[in-house]
């Protein structure tokens, strides 16, 4: 399934079924039962989706304004240094555990929405990444079983604000500008999207590819973090855990390279789809 989270006309929020170019909203009675996906994911009703939004009508995507798919999620965790080339090209050390920084939801914004780039800094970067949506609760979460709490994947831009991540050694400040970051378009679940080893990305800047690389390529793979990070704290229903991204961002270009209002971003995974935001200046 590939599901959504959006507003429609009425301004009713809502969640539904993506097929092809359009979405099949869930219904009033089962949004009443479970007012948003991550209500859903909590609930474990997942499975009952595709009979709720049976009966409603196909409503075209660009008619809708999307959200990201977990708009509230308790946890947004974000892994940094996480493919072998981006390590290289920042000229540090392979870490020996994984490098951790958190987001807010109000960092993000969904699919076709503008990510901002902030009045103080001129170095707002791009870093195309995966993210796991964690479907059921646990802590201390062997990795043999790490992926049984997968609920599904979509499409990460850790936008960054570099001189403002670079302040200090910690990434907080760089990392949670309002806006400046962003996840969609829709939630791929775990039985659909397959391994995602066997899955690859590709960033795109204005139609130019600046990163692109096998999933393959994660120096800690997804069942590692999650068996690291539930040890930390548990992981429940809706948490965005961003795995990472490769080589190829703006900062470490010769010349640097950084959005500016008019430029479009674009995430693509295979089996996933597009993410796409234009950037703007904050105002």
């Amino acid at each position: 399934m590939r599901i959504s989270s959006y507003v429609a006309d009425g301004g009713v929020r809502s969640y539904g079924l993506v097929e092809g170019g359009a979405v099949r909203d869930v219904g009033e009675a089962f949004r009443h039962r479970f007012p948003t996906l991550r209500a859903a994911l909590a609930a474990g009703a997942l499975a009952a989706l595709p009979a709720a939004a049976a009966a409603s009508p196909r409503v075209p995507l660009d008619t809708v304004v999307l959200f990201p798919p977990i708009e509230n999620p308790d946890k947004i965790l974000c892994i940094g240094l996480n493919y072998m080339t981006h390590i290289k090209e920042t000229g540090r050390e392979a870490p020996s555990h994984p490098s951790i920084f958190t987001r807010y939801p109000s960092s993000l914004v969904g699919h076709a929405e503008p990510m901002v780039r902030p009045s103080v800094s001129t170095w707002f970067d791009f870093e195309g990444e995966l993210a796991v949506v964690i479907g059921r609760a646990g802590r201390a979460i062997p990795e043999a079983r790490a992926m049984d709490h997968v609920a599904g994947y979509t499409c990460f831009n850790d936008g960054s604000v570099r001189d403002y991540q670079r302040h200090t050694t910690q990434f907080w400040a760089g990392k949670n500008f309002d806006r400046s970051g962003s996840m969609g378009p829709w939630l791929v679940t775990a039985d659909e999207f397959g391994n995602p080893a066997a899955q690859s990305m590709v960033t795109r800047l204005n139609g130019a590819v600046l990163q692109s690389t096998p999933i393959s390529d994660l120096a800690f793979d997804i069942p590692k973090l999650i068996a690291y990070l539930s040890t930390v704290c548990e992981l429940v229903p809706g948490d965005v855990i961003a795995t990472g991204t490769p080589s190829g961002v703006g900062l470490f270009r010769e010349p640097k390279l950084f959005m500016k209002a008019g430029d479009r971003i674009e995430v693509e995974i295979s089996g996933i789809g597009t993410l796409s935001n234009p950037i703007v200046d904050e105002g």
